[in-house]
């Protein structure tokens, strides 16, 4: 139970940081190589964790959405009232936040700031770990006699990943920047500026 435990703290701790915090699945191949826990256990518990720590993470961005300048805020609105105006783009965002192979923090953190509602995106999240996170932890279980510590080295610390990591971080900022209402209002939006 205290490894259990543990993996919770872990997992939440890990999915709290902004940027270049280790994947969860990581952790969880590194817990099947190295403990006696049956694999099935291990899913759900990291599956929670994190889906709470993204869930903290996004209220915190939310949070300091509320203090950044007018224009920004602007900005922010614009988007997520296009996201949810369109079912097919609020359909296409929860695929994203549930499949996404890129990391998930800063998707978070540009929901919290645009102010989306979080629920959908925290279930999508979820049941998307917990598949992700079974096709992990059961192929790590068929593979614990095989060491492969350097392969989960060399992908912490892989140039492209951390460069993964820089190029979403400054979409974060560049989403905030953007005149959604602009772009996304068409040519309305060009002719009410227009007749101004």
């Amino acid at each position: 139970m205290t490894e259990l435990l543990t993996l919770f703290a872990i997992v939440l701790g890990v999915n709290l940081l902004p940027a270049f915090g280790p994947p969860t699945w990581a952790i969880l191949v590194l817990y099947v190589l190295n403990t006696d826990i049956h694999p099935a256990l291990l899913i759900p518990v990291a599956a929670t964790a994190a889906a709470s720590g993204r869930l903290l993470l996004a209220l915190a961005f939310r949070l300091l959405g509320n203090r950044l300048p007018e224009k920004y805020r602007r900005n922010l609105r614009a988007a997520r009232e296009a996201l949810e105006k369109n079912r097919r783009n609020a359909i296409l965002a929860l695929g994203l936040f549930a499949l996404s192979p890129v990391p998930s923090a800063q998707l978070f953190e540009a929901a919290g700031l645009a102010g989306v509602r979080l629920l959908p995106f925290i279930l999508a999240f979820f049941l998307g770990r917990t598949i992700s996170y079974s096709l992990y932890v059961f192929t790590a279980a068929g593979l614990r006699a095989t060491s492969i510590g350097d392969a989960f080295r060399e992908g912490l610390t892989s140039p492209w990943g951390i460069a993964l990591q820089v190029i979403m971080l400054i979409g974060l900022v560049l989403l905030a920047k953007i005149d959604w209402a602009k772009w996304l209002g068409g040519k309305k939006e060009k002719k009410r500026r227009s007749t101004n």
